[in-house]
């Protein structure tokens, strides 16, 4: 079994080839950018047989000289996440001009193709968060790069003869994001930020909600995994789906797991900045009715328990799978 995940020493790419191991399979190309070297950290403690670096991937997937072989799936993290980056034509040469190549060359060979979608999609969600196009509205050029890349793999979808899925990953969370800096998840952030201050600080009220009552819908990352994996192991299934628990959850809520973990600090609220207010998501919940509707059966970890398995790898190795 030969397997590609890009963005494979990235957060989710990593945890994907990691649960990977876990069933036994190391046969896996990892495409990635390792320019910041914090994520070779990632790469630890993972089985894998090559790596290959994403420009020279790109470059091979464009002019159709990649070759390595029988490929049974693609998982295909790998893209600039960064949500304050406006550099708009950065984004869609590599967000969606790479995924175009990558997806096209999958459909030529009937390569199953999963890839990162995101919940940005939906903008400030006041059209919903259901799959379809009425509900979306991209915000920054990250959201308008994935939303356009779903909205060209809606047009080829029907045209294909092997598995095509998005995901819609909602506010991801868990080990090996370090590398993320400001992108990095609430938990991962405010954890660090209580052991170096002695407190949470939180966005005050803004857009009618109070301080720290903006909603998200959390979820951990090897629930993540759990979803990827249930459409992998059912070809039968195409499409663009929601990756989220469906159950939104405050900022207050979520920090106070990581307080009551630690047994200290208080949480305090600081002015909403002026340079996110249009442009910030106050409120996420994924609707998961088609997520469901496609069997999805595995379930997702409650929040106060992941938040604190969590807390114990920040505690005992930092954020990374020792």
């Amino acid at each position: 079994m030969k397997i590609i995940v890009t963005g494979g020493a990235g957060f989710i790419g990593s945890n994907i080839v990691k649960q990977l191991n876990n069933r036994g399979i190391d046969d896996i190309l990892i495409v990635d950018d390792l320019t910041d070297g914090r994520k070779c950290r990632n790469l630890q403690g993972l089985s894998f047989y090559d790596y290959m670096d994403y420009e020279d991937f790109d470059m091979q997937m464009a002019d159709d000289t990649f070759d390595c072989g029988y490929i049974d799936v693609v998982f295909h993290e790998g893209a600039c996440s960064d949500t304050m980056n406006y550099d708009g034509r950065y984004m869609m040469k590599n967000n969606y001009e790479g995924s175009k190549n990558l997806l096209r060359y999958c459909m030529q060979r009937k390569i199953p193709f999963l890839y990162a979608s995101s919940a940005s999609t939906y903008g400030s969600g006041k059209n919903g968060f259901r799959e379809e196009p009425q509900c979306e509205q991209a915000l920054n050029p990250y959201a308008y790069s994935k939303l356009q890349f779903d909205r060209f793999v809606r047009r080829v979808m029907p045209l294909a003869k092997s598995q095509i899925v998005g995901f819609r990953y909602f506010n991801v969370f868990g080990p090996q994001e370090n590398h993320k800096d400001r992108m990095a998840s609430l938990i991962f952030q405010k954890y660090n930020e209580l052991q170096e201050t002695g407190k949470i600080t939180l966005f005050a009220g803004t857009a009618g909600y109070e301080d720290g009552g903006q909603i998200r819908d959390f979820i951990y990352v090897k629930d993540v995994v759990n979803v990827v994996f249930y459409f992998w192991e059912h070809p039968e299934l195409s499409g663009i789906y929601n990756c989220g628990t469906g159950v939104g959850h405050t900022f207050n809520e979520f920090v106070q797991g990581i307080i009551d973990y630690c047994g200290k600090g208080h949480i305090e609220y600081i002015p909403f900045p002026e340079v996110l207010k249009g442009k910030y998501q106050s409120y996420t919940q994924a609707d998961t009715q088609k997520l469901m509707k496609a069997g999805y059966d595995r379930g997702f970890t409650l929040l106060g328990e992941a938040v604190k398995e969590y807390c114990s790898i920040l505690e005992k190795s930092g954020g990374y799978y020792e």
